[in-house]
């Protein structure tokens, strides 16, 4: 029998996401679900105050690995991490806000060995330095919570769902938010997704406070026919979701981001393609011809790559990969 690879996780209670009550649950399942249930693996959750001593885990550990780079939702010293040697990975996300965490700073008391995340090499590199290591993974795509869905015949054909962050569109919003926060604002990130909500005949769902308005996601998205996954930079986990959901999903895909056709996404083959020249074309012709099977075809085709090739297990393969050239 092939030893297991042995993986310490350590967080602080601020990181929520590994939370199952938390509003975004993408994480947990991913960690507390998919880590666990690999065979190839044996992982162990500790719940760490603000500094944590690593000698604890000497000779019973292969790896430490961060579900998070940034305080407080990892301690803010691993004790001992000199002389223990156990190797650091972690992941992370959001690569733009690496000066406003101080991240270079945690990657070298940290002594993190290697990053992943849910965008390309090249855009994480557009921030950090091209010697630090970096990995592609699109996790949290639990399949578990995709196989209760409506058919798709019985599901809303005459209005298309569009649902997360979106930006502000007053002019002064979007002034004050070129002058105070320069390419960090949803309508920066977010931009075409945030033009649909003009349209008739879509239908937005977004946040009260603190939490998404539809707490079964998959459930609320599925009863529509199709959906939008628009993001200016980088395909976000709708990309998967969705798809997943049995939509016909409307995907960005511009010079800007070019992500579905990394993550084996065609055009009219298992998504619809769309940017900001031609969103509405591509809405009018799904909504005008509704009845057209192949819409239907698209849908299941989506579906079925997301669900056998973009899963939690899949991607925990693709991270065991990464843990076996770092120990």
């Amino acid at each position: 029998m092939v030893d297991k690879i042995r993986i310490a996780v350590i967080y602080r209670k601020e990181f929520k996401f590994l939370s199952p009550t938390y509003r975004d649950n993408t994480l947990y399942y991913y960690f507390k679900h998919a880590l666990k249930r690999n065979k190839k693996l044996h992982v162990e959750f500790f719940l760490a105050e603000e500094k944590f001593d690593t000698k604890i885990l000497k000779n019973n550990f292969d790896v430490i690995l961060l579900p998070d780079n940034r305080f407080p939702h990892i301690p803010s010293e691993l004790l001992s991490i000199q002389e223990t040697n156990i190797p650091v990975i972690a992941r992370t996300g959001d690569p733009h806000t690496i000066k406003q965490y101080n991240k270079l700073k945690i990657h070298e008391s940290h002594k993190i060995k290697y990053y992943f995340g849910p965008m390309t090499e090249n855009y994480f590199h557009k921030f950090w330095p091209k010697e630090i290591n970096f990995k592609f993974i699109m996790a949290g795509l639990e399949p578990g919570l995709y196989q209760s869905l409506k058919p798709f015949n019985e599901r809303i054909s005459n209005k298309i769902v569009n649902t997360g962050n979106v930006g502000d569109m007053k002019i002064k919003s979007r002034i004050a938010n070129t002058i105070l926060n320069p390419g960090k604002s949803s309508w920066y990130f977010y931009r075409l997704r945030t033009l649909c909500n003009q349209l008739p005949y879509v239908d937005y769902s977004g946040m009260s406070g603190d939490s998404y308005i539809n707490t079964d996601y998959p459930s609320y998205v599925s009863s529509y026919q199709s959906a939008i996954a628009a993001s200016t930079y980088y395909a976000v986990i709708k990309y998967l979701e969705l798809t997943a959901a049995g939509c016909l999903t409307f995907m960005e895909v511009s010079d800007n981001n070019r992500d579905a056709e990394l993550l084996g996404f065609k055009d009219y083959e298992n998504a619809i393609f769309i940017n900001e020249k031609n969103y509405k074309e591509k809405f009018d012709e799904f909504l005008s011809n509704k009845d057209d099977h192949e819409w239907e075809k698209i849908a299941a085709n989506g579906r079925i790559h997301t669900m056998k090739n973009l899963n939690n297990d899949k991607t925990v393969e693709s991270l065991i990969e990464l843990i076996e050239e770092v120990i």
